[in-house]
């Protein structure tokens, strides 16, 4: 009989590059991983940190992979992705008043990996790269991989989680070489308008800066508000712009794992020579799946899920003006996420534990009302919690509930209220 000698603790004799040591897992992953744990317990968990539209995938996308597992399209594709899709994927970003050639798409194993790819084409160690904050959480972490350092550029107090075009001037620096902006945003749920966008791209144009312009969630946009794609705003903006989206959102597709980057010629081919010796190409059967969806006509049924998640968003809205302590900030009109500031509770107490930042609000909900939001320290919003509000509406309206009932029973420290 064998002794173990070790254990998962145990020290390991390799030695981890420093790259690999200052990356986290990521917060949001971990803390939905959590709640899908508790869940398989059967604990009764009311999940809002998830990043993706509770529907289903639409039907042509998941008909066109089992198409291409019957007819065997199980090989290796170009390393830029299928010409077919490539070409989809072009006129799908082009509704937006763009002008992208099928060579200049690459098609990746979604927004994220494009994202990677990006940073990885364009930044040198030392290089900065400017973004708007509140900001998603894997950024940071993207951009140390490829040696470069984020600068976040918070926005003022009263100016509804935007920032601005001399704040952004403010920012440039001699290291300065990518402006990188998310529109709609994650995890705010802001819009920026035509004016707004079109100012911050000024900044850039007139630094020489490249843009990375996240558009993931372009589909996703509520109201008054409209998707502003920056590639489309002058010439001058579409000739530094790398433009990254993907089905994940839109279709319903998140574990298809199917994005893409739009760039200048040089740039797509330069980041279609990393992909190559990569991930070779993404999977042949997501590939086709892809094309099912940008190529069938889906618009009645785009249409009626985003007027479900505009009624989730106002839901939500609604119920937190109503929880003292809380405050939704910003306008969100995009994406299906939103900050609420909980710094309203903080000094108040729950199971014995006094509340003095957004992690143990989160922590608290959790444990004591089962509803996961995720903090926002990670997200450089550190008083928020981010709520994703695409769950079902039945269980949306019943976590709303949970998060006033956890509110209202907080007491203070000195005894309850």
């Amino acid at each position: 009989m064998s002794t173990e000698t070790s254990t998962p603790d145990a020290i390991s004799p390799i030695r981890l590059a420093r790259r690999a040591t200052q990356v986290p897992p990521s917060a949001t992953a971990a803390l939905d991983a959590q709640a899908k744990a508790l869940i398989a317990r059967g604990v009764d968990v009311i999940n809002l940190t998830s990043g993706e539209p509770a529907f289903p995938t639409v039907e042509p996308a998941a008909q066109a992979a089992l198409d291409a597992i019957a007819t065997d399209f199980t090989r290796y594709t170009p390393a830029a992705g299928i010409l077919e899709l490539r070409s989809a994927a072009a006129n799908f970003i082009n509704r937006h008043g763009t002008t992208y050639e099928p060579g200049q798409v690459v098609i990746t194993a979604g927004a994220k990996q494009a994202l990677h790819y990006a940073f990885t084409t364009l930044i040198e160690p030392g290089d900065e790269i400017l973004i708007p904050a509140p900001y998603w959480v894997s950024y940071p972490h993207l951009a140390a991989l490829a040696g470069g350092t984020l600068v976040p550029v918070q926005p003022a107090p009263d100016a509804g989680l935007k920032v601005t075009a001399d704040q952004l001037r403010a920012a440039v620096t001699d290291r300065t070489r990518v402006l990188l902006l998310n529109n709609p945003a994650n995890p705010s749920g802001v819009v920026y308008g035509r004016t707004e966008l079109a100012a911050l791209v000024q900044v850039a144009i007139d630094h020489d800066l490249a843009i990375i312009s996240d558009e993931i969630c372009d589909h996703w946009v509520f109201g008054e508000s409209a998707h502003v794609s920056v590639a489309a705003l002058s010439p001058e903006a579409a000739e530094r712009t790398l433009t990254i989206g993907g089905v994940s959102k839109t279709f319903a597709m998140t574990g298809w794992r199917i994005g893409w980057v739009a760039a200048p010629t040089p740039v797509a081919a330069a980041i279609t020579a990393i992909q190559s010796h990569t991930a070779s190409a993404p999977s042949s059967i997501s590939q086709k799946a892809a094309l099912g969806a940008l190529t069938a006509d889906l618009t009645t049924e785009l249409e009626y899920r985003r007027s479900e998640l505009d009624d989730r968003r106002l839901t939500t809205i609604k119920a937190l003006a109503n929880v003292p302590g809380i405050r939704v900030d910003g306008d969100p009109t995009g994406a299906f996420f939103l900050l609420a500031d909980v710094s309203g509770a903080y000094g108040r107490t729950s199971a014995g534990r006094t509340i003095t930042s957004a992690a143990d609000f989160a922590e608290l909900l959790l444990a004591e009302a089962n509803v996961a939001v995720v903090p926002g320290a990670d997200f450089a919003a550190p008083h928020h919690a981010r709520i994703s509000y695409t769950v079902p509406p039945h269980r949306l309206e019943e976590a709303l509930a949970r998060i006033a009932a956890f509110v209202d029973g907080l007491g203070r420290a000195s005894g309850r209220i």
